[in-house]
């Protein structure tokens, strides 16, 4: 039996390499699928989301050292291939196996992992990650067990700790750059690009702290105006939204496009219609929806996800005595109930959970946790 998790983040790798190695939603299935198709791996959950890309897999045949190399070399040799990396690229992914891989998962889960510490968000990336692998057909008895785990302590690590103190998202963070930068936000016109939930939670935390107005704009026209209308805004349809630009003091973006939709040349034409009065636009989205030559434009100022993780230190310090406590809380967890996606089962049980934990076994644990 062997479990190994391969991925790389925001500490490893810049955001221009994160985006070449993010999975678009509509890829996951088929790219998990690929991952087991050697055989080598039986099982498979994708965790992709703005700060990290990580794969955890897991095979119920065969245990050893040489097992687990051999699965995260088969992982790294698929994310070369696939998103056709440079060899230099290698040192940014980092390999885990078997406890380590478990510990790592619970980090993340619990917020201990993010580029802003004790973030909420996350917890239910993961549980959409494990949820799409079900659906997928992609997880078995090890990860099903392993993320009902790491459920059961992201929630024990947030309730008895004081982590989630303070900015605990990268919406939050974009908030309070903006509230940095225009002191009252009253005065100031956002325009929010995409309407998934993080641009809800920026869109209706920039309202609730005074912001004039709040434009959505978003290529499903009718999430836009239910987003607008949740902030008593106004949606724009997403071919037109350039028409406002010169409108706005503050854009944020936080869509799933594989492609940037904001270039220079919008932002040269909005400027010389709003007679060269700044504009600061934050790029929460991986791939980058604005193009970084856009900071290149006088008055004009461009913060990406990168930038906010500098932002977001400042907070991470103010937090860093709840990381001890947070981690001592899963060392007292792992010693006490182990790690059973690591036990290998009763021999006479192993051909049936092999057969029938592909039959959404785990679905409890993700409703309920």
């Amino acid at each position: 039996m062997s479990l190994v998790c391969l991925g790389l983040n925001h500490k490893t790798a810049p955001v221009e390499v994160r985006e070449r190695v993010a999975f678009a939603p509509s890829y996951l299935a088929e790219a998990m699928a690929e991952i087991c198709a050697s055989g080598l791996i039986e099982e498979t959950v994708i965790l992709s989301t703005c700060n990290r890309v990580e794969v955890y897999a897991a095979s119920q045949q065969g245990d050893g050292k040489g097992k687990a190399e051999n699965e995260l070399r088969e992982l790294l040799d698929y994310f070369m291939r696939h998103f056709e990396l440079e060899p230099e690229h290698e040192k940014e992914f980092y390999k885990l196996a078997d406890e380590n891989a478990a510990r790592h998962l619970f980090q993340v889960s619990s917020g201990l992992d993010s580029m802003v510490l004790g973030e909420t968000e996350i917890f239910g990336q993961v549980k959409k990650a494990y949820s799409d692998a079900q659906l997928a057909g992609a997880t078995k008895r090890v990860l099903n067990k392993l993320f009902q785990q790491a459920f059961t302590v992201g929630k024990m690590v947030r309730s008895s700790t004081h982590i989630t103190r303070g900015s605990t998202s990268v919406g939050s963070v974009a908030v309070d750059l903006a509230e940095k930068i225009f002191g009252d936000l009253s005065g100031c016109r956002v325009m929010v690009v995409g309407a998934g939930d993080m641009s809800r939670r920026v869109g209706k935390s920039l309202k609730s702290r005074g912001a004039k107005s709040v434009i959505v704009s978003n290529r499903s026209y009718d999430k836009a105006e239910a987003l607008a209308a949740e902030m008593e805004g106004e949606a724009v349809r997403f071919d037109a939204w350039e028409t406002v630009i010169h409108d706005v003091d503050i854009i944020i973006s936080s869509t799933s496009a594989p492609h940037v939709l904001i270039d220079a040349k919008m932002i040269e034409d909005a400027m010389g219609k709003r007679r060269r009065r700044s504009l600061f636009l934050i790029d929460i989205a991986v791939p980058r929806d604005i193009a970084p030559e856009v900071n290149d434009i006088d008055n004009v100022y461009l913060y990406d996800i990168d930038h906010l993780e500098t932002i977001a230190d400042d907070a991470r310090k103010q937090r860093k005595r709840q990381i001890a406590a947070c981690e001592k809380l899963i060392d007292e967890y792992i010693d006490d109930k182990g790690i059973p996606a690591l036990e290998a089962p009763p021999a006479e049980h192993v051909q049936k959970s092999v057969s029938d934990d592909g039959a959404n076994p785990g679905s409890k644990a993700v409703t309920q946790s």
